[in-house]
C-alpha cells in the first residue's frame, strides 16, 4: 500500500526519511520528473557538442578505401598448380637424358606427394627399348623398392609379357605419377598435372616405337581419351613426341591390378599383347 499523499511542507525529516526508505524497499532508483523527457535525445545532443565540425577538407576527402579482400583459397590453390606444372616443364625440358631426368625429379618439390612418399619411383626395364608401358602410380611394394610394377600387378605383368616373349630386359616401364598417393589412393587431376611434363619428356628421351597405356589413368592422362578403358582399349592411337609434330602408335589396354580383380577381363588383355606382338614384328596394326 502507498504511504498516504500530504503537502510536502507537512512533512518533517524523519517522515521524509521514512518515505525515502519506503521508496527504496520498492525499488524505486531514480526520480522521474512531472513530464516526459527523451534522454536518449539528451545523449546525441552532448556527444554532438563533444565532437569538432569537421573542416571543408575533411568533407571533401574521400572515404579511405576499403582493404581488398584475400583471393579465395580454390583460386590460390589453382595458382600454385599452374606454377608448379610450369616449373616441372622447364625442368623437364632441360634434362637431355633419362638420368637428368632421373635426377631433377629427384630434388622437385612441386607435387606435394613427394612428402608422403618413401622415394621417387622412376623406371625399370631397359631404356631405347622398342616398346615402353607407362601405368598410373606406384603402390606399397614400389614405393618400398623404387621400381614401378614389383608387386602382384607387376608379377602378372611379366607373365603377360612373357606371353608373347618379352620380358622386363626388352621394354622400358614407368608410370604416369612417380610417387605413390598415400593408401594407394587415385592420383588427383592436380598431381596428374604436375608430374605429365616429366612422363611426357621421359617418353620423349627413352624414343620407344610404341607406347602401351595400362589403364584408364595413363590412357586419359597421356592420350586425352574420356571414355572407358574397357571400351578404349585396343584401338591404336597416336601419341605425339615433343614439339616436332613427330608421333608414336599408343596402344591402350586393361591394368594388371584391374585383372587380378576381374580375371574374366583377360580376354580382352591377351588381345591386345597380341595386338601388340603383331606391331613388334612389323605387322600391319
Amino acid at each position: 500500500m502507498f504511504p498516504p499523499a500530504r503537502d510536502a511542507e507537512n512533512f518533517d525529516n524523519a517522515s521524509l526519511a521514512a518515505l525515502l526508505r519506503w521508496y527504496a524497499d520498492m525499488g524505486v532508483d531514480i526520480a522521474v520528473e512531472s513530464s516526459p523527457r527523451d534522454r536518449f535525445a539528451d545523449s546525441a545532443a552532448e556527444l554532438a557538442k563533444a565532437a569538432p565540425d569537421p573542416s571543408p577538407a575533411q568533407l571533401l576527402r574521400p572515404p579511405p578505401p576499403k582493404p581488398l579482400a584475400a583471393p579465395p583459397a580454390a583460386n590460390t590453390a589453382a595458382v600454385a598448380i599452374a606454377d608448379a606444372a610450369a616449373s616441372a616443364r622447364e625442368l623437364a625440358a632441360g634434362a637431355n637424358t633419362l638420368d637428368e631426368l632421373c635426377e631433377v625429379m629427384r630434388a622437385f618439390d612441386g607435387c606435394a606427394l613427394k612428402r608422403t612418399a618413401s622415394q621417387l619411383v622412376f623406371s625399370d626395364g631397359t631404356p631405347g627399348s622398342r616398346a615402353m608401358l607407362v601405368g598410373e602410380a606406384p603402390g606399397a611394394d614400389e614405393d618400398r623398392q623404387g621400381k614401378p610394377f614389383v608387386g602382384r600387378a607387376g608379377h602378372l605383368l611379366d607373365r603377360m609379357l612373357a606371353s608373347i616373349g618379352l620380358d622386363r630386359t626388352q621394354v622400358y616401364i614407368a608410370n604416369s605419377v612417380p610417387w605413390r598417393p598415400p593408401g594407394n589412393r587415385t592420383p588427383t587431376p592436380q598431381e596428374t598435372a604436375v608430374c605429365l611434363p616429366f612422363i611426357r619428356r621421359q617418353i620423349e628421351l627413352a624414343n620407344p616405337e610404341f607406347l602401351v597405356c595400362l589403364g584408364a589413368a595413363s590412357m586419359q592422362t597421356l592420350l586425352g581419351v574420356k571414355e572407358g578403358i574397357t571400351r578404349a582399349r585396343g584401338v591404336w592411337r597416336d601419341f605425339p613426341v615433343g614439339d616436332g609434330g613427330r608421333t608414336i602408335p599408343a596402344l591402350p589396354t586393361l591394368h594388371p591390378a584391374y585383372l587380378l580383380r576381374t580375371p574374366s577381363a583377360k580376354r580382352g588383355a591377351w588381345a591386345d599383347l597380341r595386338a601388340l606382338r603383331n606391331a613388334l614384328d612389323g605387322h600391319p596394326r
